[in-house]
């Protein structure tokens, strides 16, 4: 079942989310030819206990990092390591807070130095695609209604959307119904509700939207080791539409 959240827990969540912005934004900052992503796990440790969260990654179902940091091909669950960030390189970093007993969820993905003309239309899609994606968390539509406005921005240009990883509600726990798959039919799926909290996450491949597990059981890659792109954002359907939490 779908949960509907309260103004008082929305407002929560809401407070999570504003954290979870601020250190994104601090990470973001760092992200520079050089670093390595264990530095911004641990810079994402420390401003986490200096703001009084926890990870929402760390620990769950054994995942062992603060934060997810995939570089390049690397789609999802990239595994923070000594590995330094090269010019050209796109780090997709994927993090998430427990406030109190309520979460919030979010990703984004930056470029290293000087990145290709390719790599600067994936990020710029995959942004879109989530802008347009939220423009659909309105009552009265349905989910997929979220999930055809990604797909057929993505594949308008001639990009492809992952299919294995989907979005999902969020509220006191990480993960909650429903899934929101990137891929559908519009008017189709579960009735959006004003009060239904969705994370909502496009990732955004250049080739096929196939993907790999290596060997660490997390990190998914892309089969023809192209690059992806990851954005994400936690919303809330209001009466009036859409609401973004996390910024």
């Amino acid at each position: 079942m779908i949960s509907i959240k309260s103004q008082e827990e929305i407002e929560k969540i809401r407070s999570a989310g504003k954290i979870l912005a601020e250190v994104a934004k601090i990470l973001r900052k760092n992200v520079k030819v050089g670093v390595t992503t264990q530095y911004l796990d641990d810079l994402a440790e420390k401003e986490f206990k200096r703001k009084d969260v926890i990870s929402a990654f760390k620990g769950y179902r054994g995942y062992p990092k603060n934060i997810c940091a995939s570089i390049n091909e690397e789609v999802v669950h990239g595994i923070p390591d000594e590995r330094k960030l090269a010019e050209g390189d796109i780090l997709s970093l994927d993090l998430g807070v427990k406030l109190g007993k309520y979460f919030a969820d979010m990703a984004f993905t930056e470029p290293v130095g000087k990145i290709d003309s390719c790599k600067k239309k994936l990020i710029s899609v995959t942004r879109e695609a989530l802008r347009l994606a939220i423009k659909q968390v309105r009552p009265g539509n349905r989910i997929h209604d979220i999930s055809h406005a990604v797909q057929s921005y993505v594949e308008s240009q001639s990009f492809s959307v992952v299919r294995e990883f989907v979005g999902h509600g969020i509220g006191t726990e990480l993960h909650e119904e429903p899934q929101i798959p990137n891929f559908g039919k519009s008017g189709t799926g579960e009735l959006i509700k004003e009060g239904m909290v969705f994370a909502i996450e496009p990732m955004v491949n250049v080739g096929v939207w196939q993907v790999d597990i290596l060997d660490n059981g997390w990190t998914a890659v892309t089969v023809d080791r192209k690059p992806s792109c990851h954005f994400e954002h936690t919303i809330v359907a209001l009466s009036n539409g859409p609401c973004v939490l996390t910024e």
